[in-house]
């Protein structure tokens, strides 16, 4: 049986189809595959087709990757556009939401929930929101401090630890920037905090809620 398998495959190999192509008339292996048809030499026409087919291959996979994404996105957002109705009577929901949408980040790259400030009682706020609302886990938590040069003190990041609430081991190194501000201390200023939630479904709920608000504002003004 195995060597009319390698007969069909040498044939079908000649005739120049690709190692898929004949995988799919054939129940071998990859490996077994490779090993029966590794010096059968190909017409330059031959590795054309084949290549085009694997270009056409790879665009079909990329395109039904990107619909399924797509699709996923779709779901989350209409699902999350139907809680607004639940969640508008909570303050907390519409001060968190409309925090984020001031100051959160509005890169559409569906991966990352960030939020930066530097204000303490407003990060209190929205670090709130992300655990009462959003429930995010409080592993999923990271975050960066940006602090200008003049502003280094060696207790800033403890003091943004106790305002969020997480461990130092969770910060990103804290970046600086070299400033020309001379005698313009503040010397109460603790630099921004940049926390962020590596989450693409919470990106797109979020997206949802933003939706499901507007919506709900145009009703009632109409």
């Amino acid at each position: 049986m195995k060597l009319q398998e390698k007969f069909k495959a040498i044939r079908f190999r000649k005739s120049g189809k690709s190692y898929r192509e004949i995988l799919k008339l054939i129940d071998v292996s990859k490996s077994t595959m490779s090993l029966w048809l590794r010096d059968i030499e190909l017409t330059q026409e031959q590795k054309e087709r084949i290549l085009i087919g694997r270009k056409k291959s790879q665009y079909e996979a990329a395109k039904a990757k990107q619909q399924k994404r797509i699709n996923s996105t779709n779901l989350i957002i209409g699902e999350s556009k139907k809680e607004v109705d639940k969640l508008m009577s909570n303050p907390l929901f519409l001060s968190g939401l409309m925090l984020y949408w001031a100051e959160g980040d509005k890169a559409e790259n569906w991966e990352n929930v960030k939020f930066s400030n530097s204000d303490p009682h407003m990060i209190k706020v929205i670090m709130r929101w992300f655990r009462e609302i959003c429930k995010v886990p409080e592993e999923k938590f990271r975050v960066c401090l940006h602090i200008h040069s003049l502003h280094c003190r060696n207790d800033v990041e403890k003091y943004w630890s106790k305002i969020v609430g997480i461990p130092l081991s969770q910060f990103y190194k804290t970046q600086i920037k070299v400033t020309s501000l001379g005698q313009r201390k503040n010397k109460l200023y603790n630099g921004t905090c940049a926390v962020t939630v590596c989450n693409k479904n919470l990106f797109r709920r979020i997206k949802g809620w933003k939706l499901g608000f507007i919506e709900k504002i145009d009703i009632i003004k109409s």
